[in-house]
């Protein structure tokens, strides 16, 4: 075999190699459909290698002229080809170039069959054999086509279209793309047709060579994709980094918001899927699982509250606003729960609503409270009246509409100055900003006399005792009114006078309970108001600060003393670890590599090696295995982060294991800061931490759990720094004598 054969060979060779590597690609990836049309470029220049190297072995004209008039076949699909690919791959060159390029190379197509021998000779005379390389090679003398000026064009026109596309993707800034696909495309197609020209006019007298041309472009065009694949694998890993963390985030921000007490929730407006927490799915009584949508979320809303829920809704849709909504939802079992509804709404830069999410409150005690509290008013025998600090009524009794003569509809929400005769009016508004700024249960005008006006213009005579109310709407003062006009006409008769008396000694103890009851709402509602507000408006924001939401708990803690429910459940659950345990035998040393395999991506993020010194065939222990690798992950994690300032090669982490004293001991040590002497005993304790955004409870959690496993955990300061934490279990033989 000559080395003209195994060269051109391997030439078709490495060009159906790429062809099939690139056609395999894009039968798994259907979509990818410039993999395609790379495999028919490869494939097309393995065929022209082919017939080059037939023409170099040719006998005859005849021979010649047909197997160059064939050739032409696969010259025709691989220019279309690589059309179609700068089209599509690079988004770019001028569409009419473009056709007109396609369409005078598929004419010249046509002019080649329709021409004898082909369109680039009008006749071949004859085959002049040179010696090229030590070999013979068949060379064409001839006469050319006139014919071959149309290829000559189409030439031409393929030359601007490509110098177009790697223009403008040059000025796009993909200066990569433009230099090896436009510019590799441009440079060796120039080589071929000008080495094509010269051999059909006999300026020079060597075989047809264009395809190592096109092997060129081929391996250009291969190299480019085989780093678009390479970089997308990069990029692959890089998300699977990415949704690690933002799961991670999602976990951390559920947990704080079920520490005070908040439901979270989003809806995607353009595919109508609603996500739901777990305590909001809870809330509407969902299964964790179920599929939800808005049309879902409506069939749970009790009928009387879907329109206050659709125009919520609907208003914060189209104006962005937050528009809290309060309203009923009807669980499964029936029951009926109140639920407060917080949203933000986000636009696309075409002003279209594209997401709303927010948060939920079970304020179900709240509603049921202030409705026992509407109740105790509404039944009591003197006038009620509730105003908020603009002065506008929010509640009225039926006492007060018998006193004024209104309805309650022609109250609610009109300035409480209505029932204030005109004289009086003028002092009324400064008396109310002064009774806001200094609330508390009084009398109102003492030593002076007042009077109401009622809706026919009558007056009467009044006595008005003052209580400020904490509500969902803010400070309100509720008045308790009282017509005295009988008690004035009583002090012209004894026994009218001691009724009187006693009416007032039974409104006076009213009015007292119903202040010591609106007293014993008051620091709870206000705490969870407040706190709760405080939490919804950072957790409505696109990055949520960690530090600032713990001290939002820490203030729930300090000053919400006497209420706090949500609160007082997260400290039992932290102070109780024997609760839903699963115990059994187990190799710790199989947990430390199954945490090992847990860690894996967090461990290259954070650029820390591991070593390990495990001892060998040491005891078995009982324990929760899920629970434990929870203990020596979040040490790990700890020790990562320890040591996120030092340089990348100090980045290390050592777990050894033992047995000391009967149990088996596990050690995490890391090379990061020491921990303070007076810190060292706190570092376990509830939301003490020594991090600057860390909630201080991963090392309690640890601590529980340890302590749950009738275990001991302990941390050290390490002499050449950083700190090692160690936990110790018993070992089975002890651990089944400590149980019995």
């Amino acid at each position: 075999m000559s080395w003209i054969t195994i060269v051109w060979s391997m030439n078709a060779a490495a060009c159906l190699t790429l062809a099939s590597i690139f056609f395999v690609a894009w039968c798994k990836q259907r979509e990818s459909w410039v993999h395609l049309i790379f495999s028919c470029i490869a494939l097309a220049a393995a065929a022209i290698a082919v017939f080059e190297l037939q023409l170099i072995h040719a006998d005859t004209p005849q021979e010649y002229g047909a197997i160059l008039r064939w050739r032409y076949v696969p010259v025709w699909a691989l220019v279309v080809s690589l059309v179609g690919f700068t089209r599509l791959y690079l988004r770019a060159g001028r569409s009419w170039l473009a056709w007109s390029a396609c369409g005078l190379k598929t004419l010249t197509l046509i002019l080649n069959f329709i021409s004898t021998p082909n369109v680039h000779y009008r006749e071949i005379t004859a085959l002049r054999q040179l010696s090229w390389g030590g070999e013979m090679a068949s060379v064409p003398l001839g006469t050319p086509n006139h014919w071959s000026l149309v290829n000559q064009v189409t030439l031409l026109l393929l030359l601007a279209f490509f110098i177009d596309a790697t223009i403008i993707v040059w000025r796009r800034g993909d200066r990569q793309r433009a230099l090896l696909v436009g510019g590799s495309i441009i440079f060796f197609g120039v080589i071929v047709a000008a080495q094509v020209m010269l051999v059909v006019w006999g300026v020079i007298q060597v075989p047809f060579v264009s395809s190592f041309a096109y092997l060129g472009i081929v391996a250009a065009l291969g190299y480019q994709l085989c780093d678009d694949t390479v970089r997308a694998a990069q990029l692959a890993r890089k998300l699977d980094a990415s949704q690690a963390a933002l799961l991670k985030t999602e976990r951390d921000l559920e947990i704080a918001a079920s520490a005070v007490g908040l439901a979270l929730w989003a809806w995607d407006v353009a595919h109508d899927e609603v996500w739901l927490s777990n305590q909001a799915r809870a809330l509407y009584g969902f299964s964790p699982s179920e599929k939800l949508n808005t049309q879902r979320i409506r069939r749970v809303v009790h009928p009387e509250d879907r329109e206050v829920v659709r125009k919520a809704v609907e208003n914060s849709l189209q104006t962005g606003a937050e528009n809290p909504a309060e309203y009923r939802v009807v669980l499964p079992d029936g029951r009926i729960r109140w639920v407060a509804r917080r949203s933000r709404t986000e636009f696309d830069s075409n002003g279209n609503a594209i997401w709303m999410h927010g948060v939920l409150f079970d304020v179900t005690e709240r509603r049921l409270a202030e409705e026992r509290f509407r109740l105790v008013v509404d039944a009591a025998p003197a006038a009620m009246i509730m105003a908020n600090k603009e002065g506008r009524m929010t509640l009225v009794n039926k006492r007060a509409e018998t006193l004024f003569g209104y309805k309650r509809d022609e109250l609610i929400g009109q300035p409480v100055e209505m029932l204030v005769p005109e004289r009086f009016r003028s002092h009324y508004v400064s008396f109310r900003e002064g009774y806001f700024g200094d609330a508390q249960a009084r009398p109102m005008g003492a030593g002076r006399e007042l009077f109401g006006q009622c809706k026919d213009g009558s007056e009467v005579p009044i006595e008005i005792g003052l209580n400020p109310v904490h509500t969902s709407e803010g400070l309100c003062v509720l008045a308790s009114i009282i017509d005295i006009s009988e008690r004035k006409q009583a002090e012209l008769e004894a026994a009218r006078q001691r009724h009187e008396l006693a009416h007032l000694l039974r409104v006076t103890m009213l009015g007292e309970l119903s202040g010591s009851l609106a007293h014993e709402l008051n620091q709870p509602l206000t705490a969870i108001l407040s706190n709760a507000q405080a939490a919804q408006k950072l957790l409505a924001g696109d990055a949520v600060d960690v530090s600032e939401l713990r001290e939002i708990l820490a203030e729930i803690v300090d000053e919400d003393k006497h209420a706090g429910e949500v609160i007082q459940r997260l400290r039992v659950l932290f102070r109780k670890g024997e609760v839903g345990h699963h115990f059994g035998n187990l190799d710790i040393s199989q947990i430390v590599q199954d945490v090992l395999k847990l860690m894996r991506n967090d461990l290259v993020i954070h650029d820390v090696t591991v070593q390990t010194e495990l001892a060998e065939n040491l005891p078995a222990v009982q324990g929760d295995r899920v629970e434990l690798q929870q203990v020596l992950l979040n040490l790990m994690l700890n020790g990562c982060e320890a040591m996120a300032d030092c340089d990348s090669s100090e980045r290390q982490l050592l777990i050894t294991s033992g047995m000391e004293n009967g149990a088996v001991r596990v050690s995490v040590t890391d090379r990061g800061g020491s921990i303070p002497e007076e810190r060292m005993e706190r570092v376990f304790e509830p939301f003490f931490t020594t991090k600057a955004n860390g909630m201080g409870l991963g090392l309690s959690v640890c601590h529980n759990i340890v302590k749950a496993h009738r275990g001991n955990i302990w941390v050290t300061n390490n002499a050449e720094g950083g700190a090692t934490f160690h936990f110790s279990l018993p070992a089975r033989s002890q651990a089944q004598k400590n149980n019995t």
